[in-house]
Order: structure tokens, then C-alpha cells, then sequence
């Protein structure tokens, strides 16, 4: 069994995008501007909260992109927001052949969406299904959605702007983890959630050209569909912690493959990493015990479900069942293999809990 999971950032870079950040915020927020908690209402001539419009100019320079929003609705908020600055109910949506992330399933079915699929795993085939069908726009996916995907995002894009299609690329669980994401490869609009990024619940970013990022705009005329000053800034102030934080998390599961795959556990029959969909540890195990492990690691410590998948809420690791994309995928995985999120944790926690759960099977 072999994953391609997405190249994380070092320490090193973690802390430079860090360092950037922060730099961009210094230049947009003078003085004791950055202590504010935020305003709220419709401020005339912005038609939005005066922080939230600032929290987006640093967005949008913080991503190279022209423009950036923020939405209502987390993550799935902003890919619905974008796909209806890009599509007209009814109109064709280009996907990768693989189970779609169910929420984004959910909104392909209620604007009515014609899902064209192609395997992103062969340019080939993608260039040919583009020229084919002649889709609206592309739908890509940052992280992976089966075992097997190994596409590269930024040869994707390139290949939906050789053939005049505008992209939009779901971020979420690649945000402050990886070099660039999609707007930064050229994508008409990135999408992602603050939520999964220590921020609010309930925050999602938008960020792109500035005609798309304009058309979501549109969709925000009232108050109560604006994302409120106290809110953007403390979207904000979690981006800050987000690189570094990822960075040791990704350390810690290097730390535990090597750990895992060098006997520790006598149960584990290997240990891999994987995008699905956040970057996480996969075991398995010679014997179909996951759902005993997984009852036995939440008695120990361990969270049994995820709140925003890496939210701010989530401190011990998560010991849970394979994702539902990589389930579909292959049924047959969901009885001898687990997926396990250190979090904040350290590798002698995760593998103490592991070992304890497995101790008799």
C-alpha cells in the first residue's frame, strides 16, 4: 500500500510564512489597530464590518490574489459561495473521478450541478475530458481523495487555464501545511476554513480574482449574512499559529511512522501518512481489530470524533475510522485500519494509547 501524501512545510518555512504574515499585518494594522475586537454592522460605502474588509486586504496579500472575502458557513460556505460565482444553477462542473467530500456533494445537488468526472491522475485524460464536455468550470480538490490520487495542484491548474476553464480548488485541510495553494497557482478562487486554521467556528475565506471574489460579494447584501469584525479578527489571529503548529504536527507523525514501521507496536502491521483529507497517521493492523482499538483509545485519552478537524477545540490526539471518501474507496479497510491526528500531542503519547489499546489482540 502506497499514499502520495502533499509535501509539508519545514520548521524552517513554517516560520517564514509565519514571520511573513505577521509583517503584513504590522503594514495594515498600525499602532493598537490590531488590539481591536472588532467592529460590527454595515458601514456605509464598505457595506461591511471595518475589520472584516481590513482581515481580507491582508488575506489577499498574504495569498497573492487581488481580493478575498470572508464568508458564513466555514469551509463548505466558502465553496458554495464560490461555485455560485462561477456556475449558474444547471451548468456542467468538471470533478476528479473519486467520492466527492459529502458536504460538496451536497451543494453540487442543490444548484443542480452536471458533474463531469475525470481521473486528475492522468493530464492526458483530463485535457481530453475538458475539450470534450466543455465543462463551466473545474472543481479541484488540494488534498487527497483516494489512496492512490498523487495529482499535482499546480499542474492541474495550469492545465484548466491552457484550456480557458476556471478553477476552483478546495484548500481545506492544505491551508499554512504546504508551499501554495490553489490562487497561488493561478486558480480563478482558493476556498478554505478558518475553523480548521484555530480560528471561529463558522468562517470560511474566499480568495481569488477579483471579478469571482466580487460576484460572492454580491451574495452579502444583508447584515446577518456578514462576517462580523470580532470575527475576522479572531480568524486572523489563528492563521498566525496555524504554519507553526502544523509543522510540529507533521514532525510528530514522521516521528511515529518510523516509530510504527520499526516493530513498536507488534499489532501494526505498517504505518503510512495521508492526506485524507487532513494530513494524518494511517494504521493497520494484521487483524481486523480497529473497532476495538478505537473503543479502547477514547477510555485512554484519546478524542474519539473530530470538532473542525485541527479546530482550536482539539488538543488530545484523534484515534478515528478511515475518512469517507477513502471508505468508499475501499470498504475493506474500515475493520484493520485507523487514521490518528496527533494534534497537540507528542509521539510517546499517541503510541502509549495505540499500544494500551492493543494490548491482547
Amino acid at each position: 500500500m502506497k499514499c502520495w501524501p502533499l509535501q509539508s512545510l519545514t520548521m524552517a518555512q513554517a516560520q517564514s510564512k509565519q514571520f511573513r504574515l505577521v509583517d503584513i499585518i504590522c503594514r495594515h494594522f498600525p499602532g493598537s489597530d490590531f488590539l481591536s475586537a472588532g467592529d460590527v454592522g454595515l458601514v456605509p460605502g464598505l457595506n461591511q464590518p471595518q475589520m472584516t474588509r481590513r482581515v481580507e486586504a491582508v488575506l489577499a496579500e498574504f495569498f497573492a490574489a487581488p481580493a478575498a472575502a470572508l464568508v458564513q458557513g466555514a469551509g463548505t460556505g466558502a465553496i458554495r459561495s464560490g461555485l455560485a460565482a462561477l456556475l449558474n444553477a444547471g451548468q456542467t462542473l468538471l470533478v476528479h473521478d473519486a467520492p466527492l467530500y459529502p458536504t460538496t456533494a451536497v451543494i453540487a445537488q442543490q444548484m443542480g450541478l452536471k458533474l463531469i468526472r475525470a481521473d486528475f491522475n492522468s493530464p492526458v485524460r483530463l485535457a481530453e475530458a475538458i475539450r470534450q464536455h466543455r465543462p463551466q468550470a473545474v472543481l479541484i480538490q488540494h488534498t487527497r481523495q483516494k489512496m492512490d490520487d498523487a495529482y499535482v495542484l499546480q499542474e492541474i491548474v495550469e492545465c484548466c487555464q491552457r484550456q480557458g476553464l476556471p478553477s476552483l480548488v478546495d484548500d481545506n485541510y492544505a491551508v499554512m501545511k504546504v508551499d501554495k495553494i490553489g490562487c497561488e497557482y493561478g486558480a480563478t478562487l482558493s476556498t478554505f476554513s478558518c475553523f480548521k486554521l484555530f480560528g471561529p467556528p463558522g468562517v470560511g475565506v474566499v480568495v481569488g480574482e477579483a471579478d469571482a471574489v466580487g460576484a460572492v460579494r454580491q451574495t452579502m447584501y444583508s447584515g446577518g449574512s456578514q462576517v462580523q469584525g470580532g470575527q475576522a479578527m479572531e480568524a486572523l489571529r489563528g492563521l498566525v499559529f496555524a504554519p507553526v503548529m502544523h509543522a510540529v504536527q507533521a514532525q510528530v507523525n514522521d516521528e511515529l511512522v518510523a516509530a510504527l514501521n520499526g516493530g513498536a507496536i507488534p499489532q501494526v502491521k505498517q504505518a503510512l501518512i495521508a492526506n485524507a483529507q487532513s494530513k494524518v497517521l494511517l494504521v493497520e493492523f494484521y487483524q481486523p481489530i480497529a473497532g476495538e482499538v478505537l473503543a479502547m483509545a477514547q477510555q485512554l485519552g484519546a478524542l474519539p470524533y473530530p470538532v473542525g478537524a485541527e479546530s482550536k477545540y482539539e488538543i488530545p490526539p484523534l484515534f478515528y475510522r478511515l475518512s469517507g471518501t477513502f471508505r468508499q474507496a475501499d470498504p475493506t479497510l474500515e475493520q484493520r485500519m485507523i487514521r490518528i491526528n496527533p494534534n497537540r500531542s507528542g509521539k510517546d503519547t499517541v503510541l502509549r494509547i495505540l499500544r494500551e489499546s492493543c494490548a491482547g489482540k
